[in-house]
């Protein structure tokens, strides 16, 4: 089965980062015709933001998380430039559903880990200006914003939002930056359940009652994100999804936490979040073109208008109720 798919979450541009093209790089969970084939019409290219030494191997070692970000937000521009005859940014719902219609493939900016705001409110409006449509709000680290996930359960369910990260919350819901709440702390997650105006995006997460991993989200936070109109992104890490001695994704294991969290908090809450290229591991149904085996398996248990809100429709709310 294909259909028209919205990817919330890659760390495709690290790989063009290292000289490759999103047109036809091999290796990778993502090239521009493999999202072809797998149906993707808009892919959400993360920059992700190393910090704490983790960008040594590409250079970044001595760089501000505000240099990593404008590093790789050239080489995402460089990208759509040498490949505008396949695919083009986009920068609101209006553009998307229009390129769905017109068949187009697309991008949407996103940038994982605000670090590089460095306490600076009006770097908000810089973000938005160059079409960074979401942002997750820390990645592993305590940022300028907030507390990461831990497995330590009292700094997990106690070390939420800064004083800076409620000013930064409140200037990305004016501006109209999702907040993404994947890989924050429980209590962070709550804290911005409690203070954001606009729908809010976990877009990379799983289920914890299907897999106790921090990194994954609750009932309740499910639950919470649907009250509220937000959405949460299937994570295809094998670790996010169950307790496997070896380092595959399995179809199966994607099938039980969509089928979970759509009986806890309904089919309008779920979407894809499959942080291709940035996970190790294989994936049973290979890559970004084998979504349709995905949506094959997922069809007995979704009805077809189901399957159509969490590939696309889904995404494109969210995204209008924060524009």
């Amino acid at each position: 089965m294909k259909k028209t798919i919205i990817d919330m979450h890659c760390d495709t541009i690290l790989r063009c980062l290292q000289g490759k093209s999103l047109r036809d790089m091999e290796g990778t969970h993502i090239n521009l015709q493999k999202m072809k084939e797998g149906g993707v019409a808009v892919q959400c290219f993360a920059l992700f933001i190393m910090t704490n030494g983790d960008g040594a191997d590409y250079g970044f070692e001595q760089k501000s998380p505000y240099e990593v970000y404008q590093a790789l937000l050239q080489v995402f521009q460089d990208q759509m430039q040498q490949n505008q005859d396949l695919i083009r940014q986009v920068r609101s719902s209006e553009e998307i559903l229009s390129g769905i219609r017109s068949g187009q493939q697309m991008a949407l900016l996103t940038m994982e880990d605000a670090a590089p705001a460095e306490g600076k409110l009006e770097r908000f409006a810089e973000f938005y200006e160059e079409g960074i449509r979401m942002m997750t709000l820390t990645w592993n680290y305590e940022n300028c914003i907030a507390f990461p996930n831990s497995k330590n359960a009292i700094a997990h369910n106690t070390l939420g939002l800064k004083p800076f990260g409620y000013e930064a919350l409140e200037r990305m819901n004016e501006l109209g930056i999702i907040a993404d709440i994947s890989h924050v702390s429980a209590r962070c997650f709550w804290d911005v359940m409690e203070h954001s105006k606009k729908p809010v995006i976990a877009s990379h997460s799983c289920a914890r009652r299907i897999c106790d991993h921090p990194r994954n989200l609750s009932d309740d936070q499910l639950r919470a994100l649907a009250d509220r109109g937000g959405m949460v992104g299937i994570n295809f890490f094998y670790d996010f999804l169950e307790d496997h001695p070896e380092p595959r994704s399995t179809i199966e294991s994607v099938v039980r936490h969509m089928r979970h969290i759509k009986d806890v908090a309904g089919a309008e809450v779920l979407g894809w979040g499959s942080d291709y290229d940035g996970i190790p591991g294989t994936l049973e149904w290979g890559d970004s073109a084998g979504m349709p085996i995905l949506l094959d398996a997922l069809s007995p248990y979704f009805t077809d208008d189901e399957l159509d809100l969490i590939c696309w429709k889904n995404f494109v709310r969210v995204l209008k109720d924060n524009e």
